[in-house]
């Protein structure tokens, strides 16, 4: 009897060490898994856990994704459908050694869009700013900033659109780069989801348009041509004649002899005004902004409404051709207006530095149509926080998918525009409460107009991935039903 009860305890002790050491390694990883702070490195939790099998494990650091639901809002409170994977997270994340920013760079594989950049020759892009390739390199060194080439000053670079885009496709090769993982450059045609063609249009038409010297033809049109007969002829352009195709032509007048022979492509533009709609429209194209080229006002100097004691503001050209004739309307309704400023400006001189400067003392900035409905005028009274006025009935806006610009922007209607007393009126009826949320909602929406490298969460690069992302979903949904029947009766035959 004895011997019978001293076995008892042994085996109740053995059990209860059995289910404490199960209790605690299963603590361990929900530890593990849900703890916000990291104690262990990745490395050594891999290892525990590498032979694993129905354990999912997930680090603070490698899993910053934000899956948003249509109704949702990003930072900044955009509404977004999809996901956004940036490669290099600012928020959440300690500081990361060297190697945890390896292990964060962007993988093809997890990127939104994984792209395919034709290798085009210098001549196409940036040899059109000078710079000499090689015979076996195409492509500046962008991982050192010195040796990039600066992409020339004024009004021409405001159509710089896709010098920014090949510098972030060309730094997403560098796996340090910190950058958004929303774009990743791929070798392999096959294992793309875009394809981007790097010809500096606005560039070519800016500087290369007029006929110099013996030639007959301008070097902006041959290389159009050029270009137009090397895409032709490429399996990738045969295969969906040409859709998956990025092309920005961002300047009203670059590409115009390629766009109707490349108008299948998905085009990066910055308004359909000299567009007809079968070459062009929202259905497949992209409205990308002007590159600012006031001085972004740091927030801290954004004056609130009683410190802009200028009502509404604009400077620039007031004799305009085609729609424009609307600016020299307005110009003799309210140019001896008491607290308006509107009057005839230009690059010249220290004109951009005036303009900023007006704009950061004004309520309203006026944005009336010109020569086409868009102008770069918009971005810089956004980027100076001042509520900008639009008074162009056929524009069309960058990202409207996603940003309600009702929410910082006040749009009128021409005819009413140059109604006498109505527009003065309309804007001294709006209230300081009112101003002051769009002038709030300005300062947190300004960042998506910032071009710069690299690349960050957000900026003008980003959103324009992030929306040719949108639009590539229906050209593969097309492609996807013509290919319901085809394989179908490709299974039937080969059986």
């Amino acid at each position: 009897m004895s011997e019978k009860i001293g076995r008892i305890p042994s085996r109740f002790i053995f059990y209860l060490m059995t289910s404490s050491a199960f209790l605690l390694i299963l603590s361990c990883v929900f530890l593990f898994e849900f703890s916000a702070t990291k104690t262990v490195s990745s490395r050594i939790l891999n290892l525990v856990l590498e032979n694993s099998t129905t354990i999912h494990f997930r680090t603070t650091a490698t899993s910053y994704q934000s899956t948003v639901m249509p109704k949702s809002r990003i930072g900044g409170g955009i509404p977004w459908e999809g996901v956004q994977k940036p490669c290099s997270p600012s928020e959440g994340v300690e500081e990361a050694s060297s190697p945890l920013k390896k292990k964060l760079a962007c993988d093809p594989d997890k990127a939104l869009l994984r792209v395919f950049m034709y290798d085009l020759p210098p001549e196409f892009h940036f040899g059109l700013l000078g710079w000499k390739g090689s015979r076996n390199r195409n492509w500046p060194n962008v991982n050192n900033h010195g040796k990039i080439p600066p992409y020339p000053g004024g009004l021409n670079l405001q159509h710089s659109i896709e010098y920014w885009l090949t510098l972030d496709l060309l730094s997403s090769e560098f796996p340090d780069f910190v950058r958004p993982c929303t774009a990743s450059r791929v070798a392999n045609s096959s294992q793309a989801e875009v394809l981007f063609v790097p010809f500096f249009s606005s560039l070519s038409y800016n500087r290369f348009s007029k006929i110099n010297g013996e030639r007959n033809t301008s070097v902006n049109r041959i290389l159009q041509n050029r270009l137009v007969q090397y895409l032709k002829g490429q399996n990738e352009w045969k295969r969906l004649g040409g859709k998956d195709h990025i092309i920005v032509a961002h300047h009203p007048n670059s590409m115009l002899d390629a766009r109707k022979k490349l108008g299948s492509a998905m085009f990066v533009l910055a308004d359909f005004g000299r567009y007809p709609p079968e070459i062009a429209n929202l259905d497949k194209d992209i409205i990308a902004p002007y590159k600012h080229v006031v001085r972004t006002l740091p927030q801290a100097e954004s004056a609130p409404f009683e410190k802009r004691p200028i009502l509404a503001y604009f400077r620039g050209a007031i004799y305009r051709k085609d729609k424009g004739f609307i600016r020299q309307e307005l110009f003799y309704l309210l140019k001896d207006a008491k607290d308006v400023h509107f009057a005839f400006g230009n690059v010249q001189g220290h004109g951009v530095s005036h303009a900023g400067q007006g704009m950061a003392s004004s309520k309203f900035c006026l944005n009336i149509a010109g020569d086409t409905p868009s102008s770069n005028r918009l971005f810089d009274a956004i980027v100076n926080h001042c509520v900008p006025v639009i008074i162009s009935d056929e524009i069309e806006l960058p990202f409207e998918d996603v940003l309600d610009y009702s929410e910082f922007c006040i749009f009128i209607h021409s005819t009413d525009a140059v109604k006498k007393d109505f527009l003065l009126s309309h804007l001294r009826g709006i209230s300081k409460d009112e101003w002051t949320d769009k002038w709030k909602r300005l300062k947190v929406v300004a960042r998506h107009f910032e071009f710069q490298y690299p690349s960050k969460p957000g900026d003008a690069i980003d959103m324009i991935w992030q929306a040719v992302g949108r639009k590539i979903s229906s050209v593969k949904m097309e492609e996807h039903r013509k290919n319901r029947y085809h394989r179908s009766k490709i299974f039937i035959k080969g059986s």
